[in-house]
């Protein structure tokens, strides 16, 4: 038995909003052990939902359906349903009485088209919701098919799942198995390039590995149906380990890791400290650092050395190799590094430069070009050339720079 998630919506096809509901179902579904294979999104048209209804319940026992509850003509969910199933609407007297209710606890009065919200198929039973004036069903309008409807709005569906859902569900046998599932992440290797060294275990039935990549990082997810969490987890772990001996320094961390908590842990546990000076991020690496809680403990600080002149006053950049190798270059990449570390005396200095673009690039130093420089202790310093091409767009460019320099920095702390 498996489920699909159905969002209804215009707005979603448009993206005038993000579609987080189909997340969150995806997540408490796993937690259920309920196989889901297909989530769809489909505007606010009779039709076309009609069509979804057909496909989606020819193939899955559990339809979920999020939004199109509201008072207005647009939203059709309720009603398209029952005429797919061939079912009459009913009015219920104690869903009016609901919404009448809530309007008085609100100060107002109940407007005509709420009316609208009480109709729900001929036996179908309400999955009440609690905050919301548009209450949800739960119906089984044939044998082995069981359908759900919640309102688009987030805070209302995930209390009505969770309140009414969930233990309807349980009552139904499932829930005895869950989905548990882990993340690998790792960075300064394609997707391509690790699933060629990991092949083997994609064909691997529980737990099961699958690759997906995004914004510089390859991911591995582990996934894992057991009767509990502990009990998966040792399904989990044996692959886990083998797959990060395969990655080896390409592996960086695990689920909410990012390469800055990684990086301030290994700075924290050795008691060393860090600054960074930027020229093409901006302030993103800064950023990034200063989002982790602590981060005081290791991070001193940095500078935005955008224009030329804030590299040479700032940092101590020599303007004749400026002019001779260009702001983008290695030499001065160090530079920037050895310059920051040493002003705010920190144990190391991270810098940042390159052409972000989309203008700016050349022959020689095409859009996507970065220089990473990395100075230590004994004012060691190190640079990194990267080429992230043009075609990545300005602020990813910038992403995968100061992502890039915290894997630099990490792969040095583990090998020094």
């Amino acid at each position: 038995m498996s489920a699909e998630i159905i969002c209804v919506g215009t707005e979603m096809l448009l993206g005038d909003i993000l579609n987080s509901n189909a997340q969150y179902l995806a997540q408490e579904l796993a937690k259920l052990g309920i196989p889901h294979y297909y989530q769809t999104v489909v505007g606010d048209n009779p039709d076309r939902l009609k069509q979804v209804i057909e496909i989606a319940a020819s193939r899955v026992q559990i339809l979920i359906f999020t939004g199109g509850l509201g008072p207005t003509p647009d939203d059709l969910t309720c009603e398209t349903i029952a005429d797919f199933f061939g079912a009459p609407l009913v009015e219920r007297a104690d869903i009016v009485e609901d919404i009448a209710e809530k309007f008085a606890q609100r100060g107002r009065v109940m407007s005509p088209n709420n009316r609208k919200q009480a109709l729900i198929p001929q036996g179908a039973e309400i999955l009440p919701n609690p905050t919301g004036t548009a209450p949800g069903i739960i119906w089984q309008p044939r044998t082995g098919l069981t359908i759900f409807t919640f309102p688009g709005v987030p805070s209302e569906m995930y209390r009505m799942w969770s309140e009414t859902a969930v233990p309807f569900l349980k009552s139904q046998g499932w829930g005895k198995e869950i989905i548990y599932s882990r993340s690998l992440r790792f960075w300064g290797i394609g997707e391509s390039a690790l699933a060629e060294k990991v092949a083997a275990y994609f064909d691997l039935t529980n737990p099961t590995v699958a690759p997906y990549a995004g914004k510089g990082e390859v991911r591995l997810r582990i996934s894992a149906k057991a009767t509990d969490a502990t009990a998966a987890q040792t399904l989990i772990v044996p692959v886990e380990k083998q797959l990060i001996e395969i990655a080896g320094l390409d592996y960086y961390g695990a689920d909410n890791d990012t390469l800055a908590s990684v990086v301030g842990n290994l700075l924290r546990s050795s008691q060393e400290t860090l600054s960074v000076a930027e020229s093409c991020t901006g302030g993103g690496l800064g950023q990034m650092l200063t989002e982790i809680p602590g981060s005081s403990d290791y991070f001193f600080g940095g500078v935005i050395a955008y224009d030329n002149s804030a590299k040479v006053s700032l940092l101590g950049v020599k303007p004749e190799d400026i002019e001779k190798f260009g702001a983008v270059s290695p030499t001065v990449a160090e530079q920037m590094a050895i310059g920051i570390k040493n002003r705010l005396s920190t144990t190391w200095g991270l810098s940042i430069t390159g052409i972000a673009g989309p203008t700016g690039g050349t022959e020689n130093k095409p859009v996507g070009l970065v220089y990473i420089g990395l100075a230590g202790p004994g004012n060691q310093v190190a640079s990194f050339e990267h080429r992230f091409g043009a075609i990545r767009g300005r602020s990813l460019i910038r992403y995968v720079s100061a992502n890039t320099s915290l894997d630099n920095l990490r792969r040095r702390l583990l090998t020094r």
